[in-house]
C-alpha cells in the first residue's frame, strides 16, 4: 500500500479507516466498488469547485449522484461557480483528478457533504491512483470540519 497525503492525513486526524489498492483502469462504479468492498451507493466522489479567484471549495457527494449547480451556488452565496480544468485542480490541490480527496490536500479548502453520505461507511479517493479509504462519513466529515446541505439533484 502506497504511502500518499491522504493516508497520512486520515491517520494524524485519528480516523479509523481502511486503505484499499486496485491494480489497472476500472471501467465502471460497480466495478470500482467491488474494488473496494464496498456498495456502489457509498462510494463518494470529491468534486473541486472554483467559487472565486484563487477560491475553491471541495464538494463530496455520492458517486451515484450528481450535485444542483443551483443548490451549491446558493449555499455558497455566489452567482457563479465552475470547475477548473484538470491542471488547476492538481495545482490547487495536489492531487490529479481521479485521485482528489479534501484529505491531505495542499490548501485545506473548505469541504461541502451532500447530505446522503451521512450516517454511512463510505469510501473516497486515497489521493494515488487505484487507492481508496474506507471509513465513517461522519467521522470524516467532523475531522474536516465539513458543512453538510442538501446538495443532488
Amino acid at each position: 500500500m502506497p504511502i500518499t497525503p491522504a493516508i497520512q492525513a486520515a491517520t494524524a486526524l485519528g480516523l479509523d479507516f481502511e486503505a484499499t489498492q486496485h491494480d489497472g483502469p476500472l471501467t465502471s462504479l460497480p466495478e470500482a466498488a467491488a474494488a473496494r468492498g464496498v456498495d456502489v451507493n457509498d462510494l463518494v466522489k470529491t468534486l473541486v469547485v472554483r467559487r472565486g479567484p484563487d477560491d475553491y471549495v471541495f464538494v463530496l457527494v455520492p458517486g451515484v449522484g450528481t450535485f444542483s449547480w443551483p443548490k451549491l451556488r446558493a449555499w455558497l452565496g455566489v452567482s457563479r461557480i465552475s470547475m477548473p480544468d484538470a491542471e488547476t485542480a492538481q495545482a490547487v490541490t495536489g492531487y490529479v483528478r481521479g485521485t482528489i480527496t479534501p484529505l491531505g490536500a495542499t490548501t485545506a479548502w473548505p469541504v461541502i457533504a451532500d447530505a446522503s453520505i451521512q450516517g454511512r461507511r463510505i469510501s473516497i479517493g486515497g489521493g494515488a491512483p487505484g487507492v481508496g479509504i474506507t471509513l465513517d462519513a461522519d467521522a470524516l466529515l467532523a475531522a474536516l470540519g465539513a458543512d453538510v446541505a442538501d446538495l443532488l439533484s
